[in-house]
């Protein structure tokens, strides 16, 4: 019989070795699960369906704000095999709208290629749900409902996203010219760089200066109607003023859930398509091809809906008792926050 003599560590060794523990707790792990139990008997009580769509697809998103991974095989394997990870399973889920499936909700993993840090990371969970015949409004209420059972402490207020700039900037973001946009971004000491002159990314950084005092646990605040910039796929009220029927929710200020009254015309969304491969060339960015089997999923037709989606580690970070939307899952891929202790 072979016999090895077993060194022992060092401290150092010891420290390094850590690394493969998991980066929340296992309280909080058991807490993660509770919320996501939560989450499945509010849908089975308002007879929403879980689904589940793939990771890999075929086609990525156009959306500029997104940037998506790409998987490719090794060298062995079929290299016609390749496909985008998914920044959201919107696409897959609208086929199963158009196909008579109902409302429809799902908890999977999503993946986007963006900086890493408190509340991003590379990999994580999405809530995203579809009600039928509702509009922005009545999902802001269907939203409420659900976060309520999660952070019963939670007080909600409403403000469009007009009344809110106006507010706190003293300007109209609707009728607002690119060149006092500017003007206001830089009097924020907000500094854009190339992209200076960008309406979408003007307002973006103005929003979040916003907020970037808020840090309030138990307030949460709904702002709609967002400027036609920020449009993605929600329809436009005629108005005036012109708006996007699309919303946020912000707890703390941070972002938890963006929903829209969504758009079911195929040829305004190939429209939208078109408009944001504009972009994404304007900034530098690659094209992406919209997914056919999307777009004839929209000329079959989309029955009349509303859709949102919820970041579920930045809904644990409401709890109050996190740091990090990577402290809240059980392996941070890039360790961007450190084990848990």
């Amino acid at each position: 019989m072979n016999t090895y003599r077993v060194r022992k560590k060092t401290e150092a060794e010891y420290l390094s070795g850590a690394r493969w523990r998991p980066s929340a707790t296992i309280p909080t792990l058991r807490r993660r699960a509770e919320i996501l139990r939560a989450i499945r008997r509010y849908f089975a009580d308002t007879n929403v369906l879980e689904v589940a769509t793939p990771l890999l697809m075929p086609a990525g998103s156009p959306d500029p704000a997104l940037n998506s991974f790409i998987a490719r095989p090794h060298a062995g394997a079929h290299m016609g095999l390749s496909g985008f990870l998914q920044t959201s399973p919107e696409f897959a889920m609208k086929r199963l709208l158009a196909a008579g499936s109902g409302d429809i909700y799902q908890l999977c993993h999503a993946f986007r290629a963006e900086e890493l840090g408190r509340y991003h990371l590379a990999e994580f969970t999405l809530l995203e749900w579809y009600r039928l015949g509702f509009d922005h409004h009545r999902l802001m209420d269907d939203v409420e409902a659900l976060a309520l059972r999660i952070l019963p402490s939670l007080s909600f207020a409403r403000c469009s996203y007009g009344g809110l700039f106006h507010e706190r900037l003293g300007i109209d973001p609707h009728g607002v010219t690119t060149n006092d946009l500017a003007e206001v971004t830089a009097r924020c000491g907000i500094e854009l760089g190339e992209y200076r002159g960008d309406r979408a990314m003007s307002l973006d950084a103005l929003f979040a200066y916003l907020f970037r005092d808020d840090c309030s646990p138990t307030g949460a605040l709904f702002v709609y109607d967002f400027p036609l910039e920020q449009a993605a796929y929600a329809r436009i009220d005629p108005g005036p003023p012109r708006v996007a029927q699309r919303f946020e929710l912000l707890i703390g200020g941070i972002e938890i859930a963006n929903g829209y009254y969504e758009v079911i015309d195929p040829v305004e969304q190939q429209g939208r398509h078109t408009g944001e491969n504009s972009r994404r060339r304007a900034l530098g960015l690659p094209e992406v091809d919209p997914d056919p089997l999307f777009l004839a999923a929209l000329e079959y037709g989309l029955p009349e809906c509303a859709g949102v989606a919820m970041g579920v580690e930045r809904l644990m970070m409401s709890l109050g008792e996190h740091e990090s939307v990577a402290s809240v899952v059980s392996f941070d891929a890039f360790d961007t926050a450190g084990q848990a202790s």
